[in-house]
């Protein structure tokens, strides 16, 4: 009589173990950045449909998008490595975050992700410095709008007080009186500092992560000198737009952002860029 084969437990074991770990990780990170983007492209599209949208790179920075893909790409690079039981355990609990329609939870199960890889991973290897820049990309889809909810006017009231100071108008919470006395300028959320800050962050993490070399003090200098220029960018387009409501029209304006977002991607990129060739200029 022929015996049936036998199911056992360690034959699903040893396949996820014959499976690379950077493809298992890496398929895990594209769901979740695929779902933590699309919920974001579907609520600009319905807004103000697709045109200005796409204009608008459909409510995320360009920063978010570029960072996105140069993560998954560099966690996806082939290495000798396959799937552990730890894998297996995070990435279900990742997938099971993900699976909830709701962006934030999408980009907080990429968080403890990119965190576990990060943790997990040999130092200045490609999947280490793509976690790096994932984690980074987190921080202004979801932790600074978190910190916004919790010292939302506090910040706001910040951004008024550089405005006022520039002006010679003062502030008072978060209104700045125009210049030429014809109103009040009143800072909302989307106008903060705040947002532009953590941008400047990422953009020092895609770069300086893109390329296997160890951090330095360097390095922070880079980023501070960002995050400072991208907050006088923005107080000083606040400040424009306080002038008269003549200036506010115009600055305020779809066009007007388009210009400002620009403005601030290049010089980040750019501060960013020079830093980190000057360190590579350094350490050969």
């Amino acid at each position: 009589m022929e015996r049936k084969p036998s199911f056992s437990l360690a034959q699903p074991a040893e396949f996820l173990r014959s499976i690379p770990r950077n493809e298992f990780l890496g398929g895990i990170c594209i769901v979740g950045c695929v779902n933590g983007l699309g919920a974001q492209i579907i609520e600009t599209v319905r807004l103000f449909g697709w045109a200005d949208a796409a204009l608008m790179t459909f409510g995320t920075s360009a920063i978010v998008w570029i960072a996105c893909w140069a993560a998954i790409w560099l966690i996806l690079q082939p290495d000798s490595e396959y799937v552990r039981p730890l894998d297996v355990l995070v990435g279900a609990a990742s997938l099971i975050l993900i699976a909830f329609p709701i962006g934030g939870l999408s980009w907080l199960a990429l968080s403890v992700l990119s965190l576990y890889l990060i943790c997990s991973s040999v130092p200045l290897s490609a999947r280490r410095r793509g976690a790096i820049i994932l984690f980074a990309a987190t921080v202004p889809m979801l932790w600074s709008r978190l910190l916004f909810r919790i010292f939302g006017e506090m910040i706001l009231n910040v951004d008024a007080w550089f405005v006022g100071l520039l002006l010679g108008t003062g502030s008072k919470g978060n209104m700045v009186p125009f210049a030429d006395g014809s109103g009040t300028l009143v800072i909302l959320p989307y106008c903060s500092s705040l947002a532009n800050v953590s941008l400047a962050f990422l953009a020092w993490a895609l770069i300086s992560r893109w390329q296997p070399r160890r951090f330095s003090t360097w390095d922070i200098v880079c980023c501070a000198v960002a995050a400072v220029t991208v907050v006088s960018v923005n107080v000083t387009r606040i400040g424009l737009m306080g002038l008269s409501q003549h200036h506010y029209s115009a600055i305020h304006s779809q066009s007007g952002e388009v210009i400002a977002n620009l403005l601030i991607l290049g010089l980040t990129l750019s501060i960013c860029l020079i830093g980190a060739k000057h360190e590579i200029k350094v350490s050969s």
